[in-house]
């Protein structure tokens, strides 16, 4: 009878490595900074931004129609996401092997309340009437998101949301019959120039 246990079977080397890096790469990924934001998926966004602001109702928000300016642009918006969606998308899978990474997901929340808030006030100004701020707002919330969800990201993202916010505060104070300039200048033009600089300094 042999009075002494079997000693357990030895984990198998490659398993253990295997291991060992999947959890290696998890403790990096959750440390590091969210480097999967798309310089090409930026620029594409500004193109939108660009060509939206040229077919814009004229006259800004103060036009004919706020309503249908106000639709216009969130139109506009939507296909800009869209664009912007699909390099970004293709950048994270290949960097970290899938498109909705934990650095991913911090990046997506820090932005999260910012917009939010700007579709409740886009809700609240369809309802009184009242789009004259419009421009203004969506720019600063835009670039309060970028600033918050940034802090995960590449640092010239907190960089970009606050040039967002500066044209946000001059917006503000200017008439509304600037805003297609106002929104071509930040959704546009602000996109493409620091898109140009996140696909030459990060790649992409």
């Amino acid at each position: 009878m042999n009075r002494f246990p079997e000693p357990p079977a030895p984990t198998a080397v490659t398993s253990r490595a295997a291991e060992n890096l999947r959890f290696i790469r998890a403790a990096m990924e959750g440390a590091g900074a969210f480097t999967g934001v798309s310089g090409t998926g930026s620029m594409l966004t500004g193109a939108v931004g660009l060509a939206a602001a040229w077919l814009a109702p004229r006259g800004g928000v103060a036009g004919i129609s706020g309503v249908r300016w106000v639709e216009f642009w969130v139109a506009a918006a939507a296909v800009a996401a869209s664009v912007g969606f699909g390099p970004t998308a293709l950048k994270t899978r290949r960097l970290y092997g899938q498109w909705l990474s934990r650095a991913a997901r911090k990046f997506a929340l820090g932005m999260l309340p910012p917009m939010a808030a700007a579709a409740i006030w886009t809700l609240a100004a369809a309802r009184l009437g009242e789009f004259a701020h419009l421009p203004a707002i969506w720019l600063l919330l835009y670039g309060a998101g970028t600033v918050t969800g940034g802090a995960y990201s590449v640092r010239v993202l907190p960089l970009m949301g606050v040039c967002f916010m500066g044209l946000g505060t001059v917006a503000l104070f200017a008439p509304p019959a600037w805003s297609n300039s106002f929104m071509g200048a930040g959704f546009g033009a602000l996109h493409v120039v620091f898109g140009a600089w996140i696909a030459w300094r990060y790649g992409g």
